[in-house]
């Protein structure tokens, strides 16, 4: 049972220092985003992601199998997909609206591969969501709708195909491979557009930007992945809108209501229960059959 517990354990933290990676790296774009807008943001990271996996993995040194390499390339096309249509949808509906539907990706994997009590668990915590991000206020734009159930759907493949690469390969070979593709998909919806604003500075910036967001955190998600079921996971990455509002308190000084604070509350209870259940069964150094995917692997990177 202890033995259970522990890979659990080290996939929770993995995960919560995954997301507070992202929150911090969405705050330090705020600047740059100003200068070249969320969408050239995003692409100048993933640029930079990009060329560092591919120079610390040197992806070419690895016998890929067909199926990895297959693995490989749709989790970049979720990855690119998940960052630009949140971005996006987030430019045409309201922020808390477009979190809340972007969620509805990784509650359904939660809920559909879920068994027992982390079923419950994934309740709790979309009720926290709904509380936190209020999505029943404002007027909602159809098409932003659109992109944000585009971006909750790549963000459940997301998840699927992380901890599928992350059994398939070892290292950072997947993340070597599909960030590369990411950066090519976000080089054709936005690249175009912004490399003739680019300076130096702007550069520079992007480099640091990229390791706090995404190679840092896709990297301690696949490792995550290694440890939790989809369904945990999935469970667990409802914390991170309640991790934005605690850095809103203590950072911008935007006080949460009431409401708020009971979703902080569900979706805490909703971590700690998918931490003590959401081990992944291990069989001769591997995960079970039903355990491991069969077709998904930062909340919108704006």
């Amino acid at each position: 049972m202890t033995s259970a517990l522990h890979p659990a354990r080290a996939g929770t933290f993995m995960a919560l220092t995954s997301m507070l990676c992202v929150q911090v790296g969405l705050a330090a774009s705020v600047g740059l985003a100003g200068t070249i807008g969320p969408a050239g943001s995003a692409w100048l990271r993933l640029a930079w992601a990009a060329i560092i996996l591919v120079a610390i993995a040197r992806p070419w040194r690895t016998k890929f199998t067909r199926s990895a390499l297959v693995t490989c390339v749709l989790l970049g096309i979720a990855t690119g997909g998940m960052t630009l249509l949140f971005m996006a949808s987030s430019m045409r509906i309201p922020l808390g609206t477009a979190s809340a539907l972007e969620f509805l990706g990784p509650l359904t994997v939660a809920v559909v591969r879920g068994r027992g009590r982390t079923r419950l668990w994934a309740f709790a915590a979309a009720a926290g969501v709904l509380l936190l991000t209020e999505p029943w206020h404002g007027a909602a734009d159809p098409l932003g709708v659109l992109m944000a159930l585009g971006a909750g759907a790549c963000w459940a493949g997301y998840i699927l195909l992380t901890q599928r690469a992350g059994d398939q390969l070892a290292g950072l070979q997947a993340l070597a491979v599909s960030i590369p593709v990411a950066a090519v998909v976000a080089t054709f919806a936005a690249g175009p557009a912004v490399i003739a604003h680019i300076d130096w500075q702007l550069l520079l910036a992007g480099i640091g930007l990229a390791l706090l967001l995404p190679v840092v955190p896709f990297s301690l998600e696949m490792l995550a992945l290694r440890r939790l079921t989809a369904a945990a996971f999935g469970t667990l990455m409802s914390l991170e809108p309640a991790i934005a509002v605690v850095i809103g308190l203590l950072v911008l000084g935007q006080v949460p209501r009431f409401s708020a604070v009971a979703g902080i509350l569900l979706v805490v209870a909703a971590g700690i229960g998918a931490a003590r259940s959401g081990a992944r069964p291990q069989k001769s150094g591997a995960a079970k059959a039903h355990d491991v995917p069969l077709r998904r692997a930062d909340e919108g990177l704006a």
